[in-house]
């Protein structure tokens, strides 16, 4: 189990961009288990994820995020299949499945997520600091709708217990 501090920037895209050649693709089903409040002021998600990569092969987590806004605390621990389908029935009606596009551009991770549930398509970005800078690489730019980083309608949690902010 490791805990780290999380800095990310979240966006909103208006569609889905071209993603460059060499984007690492995963395919990702996670759900909240139902201890962890979405109302928490904490704001602390206990989710289960499976990530299926490319070649097929799936791994398992239990996160734990707390915190809100652009810095949060995150707790992960790897499960195996059978503890992830265990747990799996008790998240039902608070899911979400998203395409991921990872792409690594001028030292930064870029991840655009695709939902397949909603219509949404948002991008992520962690950072080294809370205010290191961080240029759009140009396949991505004209694309970007508004940030959504500080706006807790917008988290995953948030998406799949509500669906989309009105």
């Amino acid at each position: 189990m490791s805990t780290t501090q999380e800095i990310e920037r979240v966006w909103i895209l208006r569609t889905m961009p071209k993603i460059p050649a060499g984007a690492v693709i995963w395919k990702i089903q996670q759900g909240y288990l139902p201890e962890h409040s979405v109302n928490d002021q904490s704001f602390r998600e206990g989710r289960i994820r499976s990530v299926e990569l490319a070649n097929g092969h799936a791994e398992y987590f239990h996160t734990i995020k707390q915190g809100q806004g652009v810095v949060r605390q995150e707790t992960e621990h790897a499960l195996d299949r059978a503890t992830f389908e265990k747990l799996w029935p008790q998240t039902l009606n608070q899911r979400i499945r998203k395409v991921r596009h990872r792409v690594s551009e001028a030292g930064l991770t870029w991840e655009v997520d695709q939902f397949l549930d909603l219509p949404l398509v948002m991008v992520e970005v962690e950072l080294p600091s809370e205010h290191a800078a961080c240029a759009f690489p140009q396949w991505l730019a004209a694309e970007i709708d508004r940030e959504v980083s500080s706006d807790p309608r917008y988290r995953n949690h948030a998406l799949a217990v509500r669906g989309l902010p009105k």
